[in-house]
């Protein structure tokens, strides 16, 4: 029989190494044992390709759903063990997921998940000159332009448009120049993007109801019986299908497209770096 002050001093004991196995994990979970290792980097970049690309991108540049991961600068923690937690427990209220917590992906070990770091790292750069530009600038063409009336930044601006506060960190620099340079690009090849920050795709919805009301705006949701949609004044309708007079579907983005006779590369690269400076972590 073990006596009640053996038995204190067993638990006393276990409690002692469990807390002890945490703080050693924990400690593994700070620093990257594979930092700077080439191989590592490589079988990291399968692990990416099979986990994170469908999401985040082939070669980390920003998918439909997740940010740009080339930008050494991270929105959640850009140190490893910042990296670390992000991948493993998911970040709430967001489109990322805990490792292993969906379909994509079979999920990862924790040496994988330092391999896709070292990978991570390998891929990641400074801002390129083109991506630099007067951010103060830039911010005065946002607000002159109707930039402001249709995208919202920090709560203020319009709705039509998806809201572009995170869009400098979730986006990279070539993504962001193509989505103003020909805006129904994606819209056209039809990509389906349930989880991403925006629920929907901005399809453009052309309406004309049965007192021959013509209204145009955005997709908000739909069903087979219903639509709802964001007309272009930003008022919100709920319509029946079947009485409707004519109700059509485009992925021709009510975005314009902007040629450089419109918006220069110059004042385009300011309005960027605005973007740039509003999402950069603080």
């Amino acid at each position: 029989m073990i006596r009640p002050n053996h038995s204190f001093a067993l638990l006393a004991s276990c409690a002692v190494a469990l807390l002890g196995l945490l703080v050693l994990t924990a400690r593994a979970q700070d620093k990257n044992p594979y930092a700077g290792d080439s191989k590592m980097a490589q079988l990291g970049e399968f692990q990416f390709r099979a986990n994170c690309a469908f999401c985040h991108g082939l070669g980390a540049r920003g998918g439909g759903r997740g940010p740009d991961l080339t930008r050494a600068k991270k929105k959640n923690g850009s140190a490893d063990a910042d990296l670390f937690r992000t991948i493993n427990y998911g970040v709430p209220g967001t489109a990322m997921p805990p490792n292993g917590a969906t379909q994509q992906g079979v999920g990862m070990t924790p040496e994988e998940i330092w391999q896709v770091i070292t990978y991570i790292r390998s891929v990641e750069k400074k801002a390129s000159a083109e991506a630099t530009g007067d951010a103060s600038r830039g911010k005065t063409l946002f607000s002159a332009s109707a930039c402001g009336s249709c995208h919202m930044i920090n709560g203020k601006g319009g709705r039509l448009g998806p809201d572009l506060t995170s869009a400098g960190s979730a986006r990279s620099f070539e993504y962001l120049v193509d989505s103003v340079r020909n805006p129904s690009r994606r819209l056209a090849q039809g990509i389906s993007e349930a989880m991403k920050e925006f629920s929907q795709e901005y399809e453009t919805a052309n309406v004309v109801t049965a007192d021959g009301t013509k209204l145009q705006g955005v997709v908000l949701n739909e069903d087979s019986f219903t639509l709802q949609m964001m007309d272009a004044r930003e008022q919100i309708h709920l319509f029946d299908k079947d009485k409707l007079k004519s109700f059509e579907k485009t992925r021709e983005s009510l975005m314009p497209a902007y040629d450089t006779k419109t918006i220069s590369d110059k004042d385009l690269q300011d309005i960027i770096a605005y973007l740039l400076s509003v999402s950069a972590p603080q």
